[in-house]
């Protein structure tokens, strides 16, 4: 394998709007083409921007390269080089025969109000589409509490969670997706600055439904939740085994 190490030195005040051009043009560009994500970090200050891509080979690397350079889409990303002011790339190679876990745990969760309405919220680096709250796992986190800490964060709502509606994986980023169901409880429904741009309980429809969720795989999900039951869901540690939580499915 051959990692190629993009450090992007980030104009200052500038981080918020070099994360939506990151999410918007880098990232697409790349995975349509093939490359692979392996690490996307930042320094503690948001002045410096570390992105770590995987290629098969060096051939494999200038093959893309090329491509990518002739595609109207990174043509469009060109005018986005003011959000940074040196860009430095070098190339890594694996040092060890390592097997590292590289898969991604994420939650997201249908939630309903007393009139039936779907919690959604409208992503800031994904503006084109309304979708589910939700995000990743963290370390030592159980998985209905990531649920409701990211309806929380991105909505400022509380939920109460009945049960998981299906799991999606992802192949390309290597993620999976497990998506809940249940009902509001209480709080204000709000954006929330550097997460979502809007949130809103929506009544869905057949009709509506892809007015307002414009990504099929995000369709997807909402519509396995409207008519599938939860299914249990269960935390635990081993060695000895520790049961954390443990959600029944509901009838």
């Amino acid at each position: 394998m051959l990692y190629r190490r993009a450090t992007y030195k980030i104009v200052p005040n500038q981080y918020e709007p070099f994360t939506r051009f990151f999410h918007e043009y880098v990232l697409p560009i790349q995975l349509a083409h093939g490359v692979r994500l392996a690490g996307h970090y930042t320094t503690l200050d948001h002045t410096e921007v570390v992105t770590i891509w995987e290629y098969d080979s060096y051939e494999d690397y200038l093959v893309i390269d090329r491509k990518i350079n002739e595609s109207t889409l990174y043509k469009k990303s060109l005018k986005a080089e003011r959000l940074y002011h040196h860009l430095q790339e070098d190339f890594l190679e694996e040092g060890g025969g390592y097997h590292l876990q590289k898969h991604i745990v994420s939650v997201s969760g249908c939630f309903v109000n007393e009139k039936g309405e779907v919690l959604l919220v409208q992503n800031e680096h994904r503006p084109d589409t309304y979708e589910m709250p939700g995000g990743r796992l963290e370390n030592n986190e159980s998985l209905e509490e990531a649920i409701k800490r990211e309806v929380l964060e991105e909505t400022g709502v509380f939920v109460k969670v009945e049960g998981i509606t299906g799991v999606y994986h992802n192949m390309t980023l290597g993620v999976v997706c497990i998506v809940f169901k249940g009902t509001y409880h209480s709080g204000e429904i709000r954006p929330q600055p550097g997460e979502t741009k809007n949130a809103v309980f929506q009544k869905m429809t057949d009709e509506n439904r892809r007015q307002w969720i414009t990504r099929e795989h995000f369709l997807i999900r909402l519509e396995d939740a409207l008519k599938n039951e939860g299914a249990a869901v269960e935390s635990y540690y081993v060695k000895p085994y520790t049961l954390v939580h443990r959600l029944e499915s509901y009838q």
